[in-house]
């Protein structure tokens, strides 16, 4: 019984830290892959002195150096924009990430002079005619 029971309280824990040793949960089969490249990697670093390329792990694994890739892709660990930048701490990784759908200052400057010339022309009209134009053509109040 006790050889049995052990195999199966290894795999249960194994199992278990496969589902919730990560922030991104990844598949146990994938898990039981990556631990096996990892093994793999490790051992060939020790056999060629230098880290192996792609194309030896899957020489090694008998994989296609794609699928090599995007397990290594899989096995990489998030990291939080929230990590301290530098040597102050008074930075952090996501001060440096560019946001390509946030408005230029230039462009946002731009817009708002329009605006304010807009209003200043709107402001020559009739309440009627300048209600008539900003409901024609949807301009802010």
């Amino acid at each position: 019984f006790s050889t049995y029971a052990t195999w199966w309280i290894r795999q249960a824990i194994t199992r278990a830290i496969a589902d919730q040793a990560r922030t991104i949960r990844i598949p146990v089969h994938m898990v039981e892959t990556i631990n096996k490249l990892v093994r793999i990697q490790r051992q060939l670093l020790q056999d060629l002195g230098r880290e192996p390329t792609p194309e030896e792990i899957g020489a090694e694994m008998d994989l296609p150096t794609e699928k090599v890739r995007d397990i290594l892709k899989i096995a990489q660990e998030p990291v939080s924009l929230e990590t301290p930048i530098g040597e102050e701490d008074d930075s952090h990784l996501g001060d440096f990430i560019e946001d390509h759908d946030a408005t230029s200052p230039a462009d946002y400057t731009s817009a708002e002079l329009l605006k304010e010339q807009l209003n200043e022309v709107l402001d020559t009209l009739t309440d009627r005619e300048e209600n008539v134009l900003r409901l024609r053509f949807g301009l802010e109040a």
